[in-house]
């Protein structure tokens, strides 16, 4: 993007060296493997007068990472490899404090408006935000695991964050695996081989899709979690979540919009969170830990049945993975390891695939400059259906940033029974 200068590329290091360490990877992280990198940014205002020098506050942040990463030692190290006599490659983190990425960018040619205002997302600009762009988690090994790009624009600043996500979902540290497990996981190298050359299917143009963000205040989600709950059949345990009545409701208006033939399935992909499911994993542990789960309807059960039935599926779905669920899909995958494809997880003909959460907290990054003011995804795991969920900037409130072609989102935007629960 030529409004986008690059003033400055460098590695930080952490500020203290420490003593090389290795990580093994576990399943969750080793099934990431072929992903792109997970990348989001969040847009604050322009610092007061007094903080508003670049020059000062540029090198006041990559000061502040290069003390962080002291903190978080895998963050600033790179994937290394084993290969082994039975033809397999094993994984872990090198941490080896070969540093993070940081990139100081200029854009004062756009405003926070330009970026937040217009209906759909501006990809040609937001995605020049961030760095690292279009490498898969494998390529870990000879690339930085963190990448940080900072752009100024002329009226605030962006920091794009792009990390390797075999090394993490969250920063906490330690990592975990039941008995019966022993590390390193042993992949095949053909497995590995076949995975990594596999190119991914695509719509007609990937240039054609479009991300809109939809805003649902507290009030409209109470709303759609008091129908679907109303809608399940009396005697069912119908404690419905918000998020579930909401990711139901647009399940069927993307399905709605999209004139899905109602013999067709349908699906829904969830990520499941197992930190809460599994009482050995550390409180501190360090790595991705979730389960999937799919929803299939088909579409014209989906359309007729309102969001209750839909959603009360996803409930059962996530009340599905427990301690034991989890342990021996674990111990399964070791004995016959299986790369997971960005093709199989989220180009599903007529499904949807969720990602991140509304219970993180990223309105909560201040670095004293106030709160941000927006929240963007990067380039890395878009598809056609890809939902993208984060907390609002007020208190209970939703964004959700779909990721679709346009005819799809045109029509939704028609939709009056989704738009009438959509803030504009």
């Amino acid at each position: 993007m030529a409004d986008v200068r690059i003033i400055s590329s460098n590695i930080v290091n952490a500020a203290n060296q420490r003593e090389s360490s290795r990580i093994e990877l576990t399943p969750w992280d080793l099934l990431l493997l072929p992903f792109p990198q997970i990348q989001k940014g969040l847009m604050f205002l322009k610092p007061k007068p007094h903080l508003q020098d670049k020059e000062t506050l540029i090198h006041h942040l990559k000061t502040t990472l290069s003390h962080t990463l002291d903190h978080f030692p895998p963050l600033a190290g790179r994937l290394a490899t084993t290969q082994h006599q039975d033809n397999t490659i094993s994984y872990f983190i090198d941490c080896n404090n070969a540093g993070a990425m940081f990139v100081h960018a200029t854009a004062e040619t756009y405003t926070i408006s330009d970026i937040i205002k217009p209906v759909y997302v501006s990809r040609d600009i937001v995605h020049s935000f961030f760095t690292l762009n279009g490498l898969k988690n494998h390529e870990g090994v000879c690339n930085p695991l963190l990448g940080i790009q900072v752009t100024v624009l002329a009226d605030g600043i962006f920091i794009g964050c792009t990390m390797n996500h075999c090394v993490a979902d969250v920063p906490i540290f330690q990592r975990w695996t039941p008995n019966g497990i022993h590390l390193p996981v042993h992949i095949p190298k053909s497995h590995l081989e076949q995975v990594y050359a596999k190119k991914l299917t695509s719509p007609p143009n990937d240039l054609q899709l479009q991300d809109r963000v939809f805003h649902f205040t507290r009030k409209n989600i109470a709303k759609l979690k008091a129908k679907a709950n109303a809608e399940v059949e009396v005697g069912t345990n119908n404690n419905i979540s918000s998020l579930q009545a909401l990711l139901s409701h647009i399940w069927r208006s993307v399905v709605y919009n999209k004139r899905i033939d109602g013999d067709v399935e349908t699906s829904f992909n969830i990520t499941i969170g197992t930190r809460h499911r599994v009482e050995e994993l550390p409180g501190n542990y360090f790595g991705n830990a979730m389960m999937g789960g799919r929803v299939r309807m088909k579409a014209k059960e989906l359309l007729n049945e309102g969001i209750g039935n839909a959603a009360w599926q996803m409930k059962e779905t996530v009340a599905s993975v427990t301690e034991e669920s989890v342990k021996k899909f674990l111990v399964s995958w070791v004995a016959s390891p299986r790369l997971v494809t960005t093709d199989s997880a989220g180009r599903i003909n007529n499904g949807l695939v969720i990602s991140s959460s509304p219970r993180f907290n990223i309105y909560g990054n201040d670095f004293g400059w106030g709160k941000p003011v927006a929240v963007r995804n990067g380039l890395g795991n878009k598809c056609d259906g890809k939902i993208t969920v984060f907390c609002g900037a007020e208190e209970g409130s939703i964004d959700v940033e779909l990721c679709l072609v346009p005819e799809t989102l045109e029509a939704m935007a028609t939709d009056e029974e989704f738009m009438d629960t959509v803030t504009v």
